[in-house]
């Protein structure tokens, strides 16, 4: 009787062991992949390492040599090539993406073919950068069609060298990563509005706020966290960026290595087989991407996290 009428006990059952072990292929993955092979580059980045015909040297500890070599040598002229080319790059393509992606959430202005529209800005994300290389090299080569019709209406007389001018080189680079990228930042742009509560819109505009009111009080503010990832993304992208400038000066970085980016530099080092020069760039890349992404984030978030504090404690 005792035993019947005494409630029941029930084991607690822990589901945890299933989540960790879902994430554990993750995590596999990036030791084997990513950390791995981080901390062998790093390790590597201290040691004269390289290969001289079919004779290996190395490894030979030197401490900073590799360090000290490449801020004597180029290096820095590489960093600025590549934070150059970013910046003229994502200007444009931050400023038109918030300009489309206000319009097509804009239910007011009523827009017509959204669809075929948004299909059309973003199909340049979905071409190889290697063929995009090649289409603008043919397009505005000596002898191309931008020459042909520039001089067929009168605007040059002689063919203009893009590819042999500082800024004609930079200024395509630039514009193949502009086209190339600002449909996928208006799609997560336009998502982030979309996300927005339509009530503070109607609230401001009953309140006799205009559009360009309600767009920066309202809109740019509450996509921030959403800013923060694209200029992150961009950012680091940025600063990766090897595969159109390569192409588009066949490897050479010309005119006057004005377009040499960071990563064309490492592969250098690496054709050469010269693993602990190539380790010692990987290193300073990694670590100006980290600092620079850290620096974007905390700006960022900044009055998102003072705002969330006030509240806190206002509610105490």
């Amino acid at each position: 009787m005792n035993s019947e009428n005494s409630p029941r006990k029930r084991k607690s059952i822990s589901y945890a062991k299933w989540g960790y072990l879902f994430i554990a292929p993750f995590f596999l993955a990036f030791l084997v992949f990513s950390l791995i092979p981080l901390c062998s580059t790093i390790y590597y980045s201290f040691f004269q390492y390289f290969r001289s015909g079919l004779k290996i040297i190395g490894p030979n500890f030197v401490g900073l040599k590799n360090y000290i070599t490449l801020f004597q040598a180029d290096l820095p002229k590489y960093l600025g090539n590549t934070l150059l080319i970013w910046v003229i790059g994502f200007i444009p393509q931050i400023f038109f993406s918030l300009l489309l992606a206000a319009w097509f959430t804009d239910l007011r202005l009523r827009l017509r073919a959204q669809g075929f529209f948004k299909t059309v800005i973003y199909m340049p994300n979905l071409i190889m950068a290697s063929a995009f290389a090649m289409l603008f090299f043919a397009l505005f080569s000596d002898n191309g069609p931008v020459n042909g019709s520039l001089i067929s209406m009168g605007l040059i007389r002689q063919p203009f060298r893009f590819l042999a001018s500082v800024a004609g080189t930079r200024g395509l680079v630039a514009f193949m990563n502009f086209l190339m990228w600002f449909g996928n930042t208006t799609i997560l742009l336009m998502a982030a509005i979309m996300g927005v509560d339509p009530g503070l819109y109607e609230a401001a505009e009953i309140d006799g706020a205009s559009s360009r009111q309600m767009f920066w009080k309202i809109t740019l503010p509450l996509i921030r966290p959403i800013l923060a990832y694209v200029l992150i993304t961009s950012l680091i992208g940025g600063l990766q960026m090897f595969d159109v400038p390569q192409i588009l000066t066949n490897g050479t970085g010309s005119p006057d290595r004005s377009v040499t980016t960071m990563i064309m530099y490492l592969n250098n080092h690496m054709y050469s087989k010269n693993y602990g020069m190539a380790g010692a760039v990987s290193t300073v890349l990694f670590i100006l991407c980290s600092v620079l992404c850290f620096l974007v984030y905390v700006n960022m978030t900044r009055d998102n996290d003072s705002g969330e504090k006030r509240k806190r404690g206002a509610r105490h």
